[in-house]
């Protein structure tokens, strides 16, 4: 298994006798993008970014602390060189992602989608990516593959965005995908953030899965 999963999973499990966690590897994602993209943070910003408590940051600080993935001092909390290398890594599968309007495709009022590189193979029907986004209080996840040019229903193969020129225009600008790259839509109907989050624990969830299947 790749090293950045085993790490993601590590800073996510709990240590006996803690109590169960309330964030998973999308929140730590999300922590690293942050602290990638603004450098210092504080709590307060990351408990607002991750609709996360005060408690829940806290056990996110320190596992990430235990990991050597943070720095942390008095003007907020960065990231290490190990934890900038675990960002790299992510990214490179990750590279992109964006806001979607309501549409055939993305059906919560909030929709938020994330590209991930060259596993359109991984994938069967989309069921296990929508069961994950829904385990994150989402509403769902859409899961479509990019072939020859078109936003793909997996096993129909049927093109989702034939009829809707603006969205598939959109999506081409925002994520810039190739042949075999897979897009996964979050949606929900009252936060923004949880299906920003539910996309990229849909995500994370393929890689790992993948990465499973290899060994």
């Amino acid at each position: 298994m790749h090293t950045y999963i085993k790490t993601l999973l590590a800073i996510s499990s709990r240590y006996a006798p803690s109590r169960i966690l309330s964030y998973d590897m999308a929140h730590i994602f999300k922590t690293l993008q942050l602290m990638h993209d603004k450098g210092h943070i504080s709590r307060e910003l990351l408990c607002d970014e991750l609709n996360l408590g005060e408690g829940s940051i806290k056990t996110l600080i320190k596992h990430m602390k235990m990991q050597d993935m943070i720095q942390t001092s008095n003007s907020g909390t960065r990231l290490s060189d190990k934890g900038a290398d675990l960002y790299s890594h992510l990214h490179a599968s990750l590279p992109a992602e964006c806001k979607i309007p309501k549409c055939s495709i993305a059906l919560g009022k909030y929709n938020y989608g994330i590209l991930l590189k060259h596993l359109a193979y991984t994938i069967k029907s989309g069921i296990e990516q929508r069961d994950t986004a829904v385990k994150m209080g989402a509403l769902g996840a859409t899961t479509l593959l990019f072939i020859d040019g078109k936003f793909v229903i997996p096993v129909t193969g049927y093109d989702s965005l034939k009829d809707e020129k603006r969205i598939y225009e959109l999506l081409v600008k925002e994520l810039m995908p190739k042949d075999s790259d897979v897009l996964i839509i979050g949606s929900d109907e009252s936060d923004p953030r949880t299906a920003e989050l539910a996309s990229k624990s849909a995500a994370l969830f393929t890689i790992m899965n993948h990465e499973n299947h290899l060994h």
